[in-house]
């Protein structure tokens, strides 16, 4: 079998420098302090590059992104955050070549944990080598490595045995003593394919359809500095919006939005509210963020009960709209459903849960054996710097984060209600109804509709099922201590 060897970094990802990725670990795994004190040395980092001292500038970014980090969170964001930012600069000609060949390892310098989630899953590659951190008994990384980088090469070695690979895919003079001699052929990038066999048989990468995190650009050094200057501003900013969108009636949030920088555009003809004679509407929705219904009760100038599964009892208390809570028991949510339904509107978002990337989560029935007044709504938003969603922080901080941003825009696209024969009314199974629903959604936003549920997000992103425990809080509060009482304890004999 035809093996490969390649370098990850400016080679199968086009950006050499791995600064960002030491960002994100920074600002996600540990603070927006650890974030600022690693963009300050940024300079330094440059210095060492240019005086030749390469490795030393990755072990300073090891160590200040890392060190008293708890490897667990490490591991959740190499799995949760990371793949997204490393699938958006995939060099595709690198990867044509890579995915080519029947064994493929990665090689990098970058501490293991942080890419080897995205390099197997993602590039599909089978084996990555790269530098092993040195974790306490306490399971803190202590911001060293494990034999310095030379033990890289030992191990490519004890991995290929006699085998010698097919070819070695490289930047010559940051990767060529570590595996390039080790290979028959060498190629350095820029790579351009010519040969047809790779063009044959060329897969795309597995796409990142759940990830997590609050940044949503990369952190460059020039973006990372900008977050930090307009984050004071931003929370100012956010607490000034907020006030004003409680303080103020649903009619004129859309027409003051403007004045705060932020925009709502709408599409297609929302229909009139309910009447004496109807029943109400049941507004099915797509689920960007916590802000969905609480946008299209603006829009509609009236405030519309939303179905809510499973949020902060923050989140609801300072919600301007009512809410339902579902209890996820079947019976005793549709009669819920049933009865709100008489009383008039009522938004449901039916995957669940929220999804950043253009992708539809798979669409829960239920909706569709509750009534034939349906009226699928396309919702959608663009943020600058933070996203208004998380799977493993604090959700309460999802408005406050989504009205952090400069300019935050909103789409609502109302298509029309469905005509009998697309219901439940025409015999139709509630199944076909949720999926001609999700179908048409996301053809309206330019989606791909997929077979994935809340807890298939979850459990990728968080470990487990996407249910808020009311004991969460106390047991992460809790662990907090428990962790602070250990470092504590490792200090005392340098105290006394």
């Amino acid at each position: 079998m035809e093996s490969v060897l390649s370098e990850l970094e400016g080679t199968l990802v086009k950006n050499p420098d791995p600064f960002s990725y030491f960002m994100l670990v920074a600002f996600e795994a540990s603070s927006i302090f650890r974030f600022a004190l690693l963009l300050l040395l940024w300079p330094v980092i440059r210095l060492l590059e240019s005086f030749g001292q390469r490795d030393a500038g990755l072990k300073l970014m090891i160590f200040v992104a890392t060190a008293g980090v708890p490897i667990s969170e490490i591991e959740a964001v190499a799995r949760a955050v990371l793949p997204k930012f490393y699938f958006d600069d995939i060099d595709m000609d690198a990867w044509k070549v890579f995915s080519s060949y029947g064994k493929r390892i990665v090689v990098t310098k970058t501490p293991r944990i942080m890419v080897e989630r995205f390099v197997k899953e993602h590039l599909r590659a089978d084996d990555v080598i790269g530098s092993e951190l040195l974790v306490n008994r306490f399971g803190w990384a202590t911001g060293f490595i494990k034999d310095d980088f030379d033990s890289i090469s030992n191990r490519i070695a004890e991995l290929l045995g006699d085998e010698q690979p097919s070819l070695g895919l490289g930047k010559k003079q940051y990767s060529g003593s570590l595996f390039l001699h080790l290979c028959k052929e060498q190629s350095h990038p820029p790579l351009i394919t010519t040969n047809k066999k790779h063009d044959h048989q060329f897969v795309r990468p597995l796409p990142v359809i759940f990830h997590d995190g609050r940044l949503a650009k990369r952190p460059t050094p020039s973006t990372a500095l900008l977050i930090l200057l307009w984050t004071p501003l931003g929370i100012l900013l956010a607490t000034i919006r907020i006030a004003v969108g409680l303080l103020l009636p649903m009619k004129a949030i859309p027409r003051i939005a403007p004045v705060f920088g932020g925009k709502v555009i709408v599409k297609g003809k929302p229909p009139p509210p309910a009447s004496a004679s109807n029943s109400g509407v049941l507004f099915v929705c797509t689920h960007r963020t916590l802000m969905d219904p609480v946008v299209l009760s603006a829009v509609l100038h009236r405030s519309i009960p939303a179905v809510t599964y499973s949020i902060s009892r923050l989140t609801e208390l300072l919600s301007p709209i009512p809410t339902v809570r579902l209890t996820r028991i079947r019976d005793i949510d549709a009669e819920k459903i049933k009865q709100q339904l008489e009383k008039g509107d009522l938004v449901v978002c039916p995957e669940g849960t929220t999804c950043r990337e253009p992708f539809l989560l798979r669409f829960s029935k239920l909706f569709a054996e509750l009534t034939d007044r349906i009226v699928p709504v396309a919702l959608n938003y663009r943020v600058g710097f933070f996203h208004a969603t998380t799977a493993r922080g604090w959700k309460a901080l999802d408005p406050i984060f989504f009205f952090m941003n400069p300019r935050p825009i909103y789409e609502v696209t109302f298509l029309n209600q469905l005509p009998v024969e697309a219901t439940c009314s025409s015999g139709k199974s509630p199944h076909d109804v949720a999926n001609y629903v999700q179908r048409i959604l996301a053809a309206t936003l330019g989606f791909e509709c997929t077979n994935f549920t809340r807890k298939d997000k979850y459990r990728v992103l968080a470990g487990n099922d996407g249910i808020v425990s009311q004991t969460s809080n106390a047991e992460r509060l809790e662990k907090l201590v428990r962790g602070f009482k250990q470092v504590v304890g490792t200090c005392k004999p340098f105290i006394h």
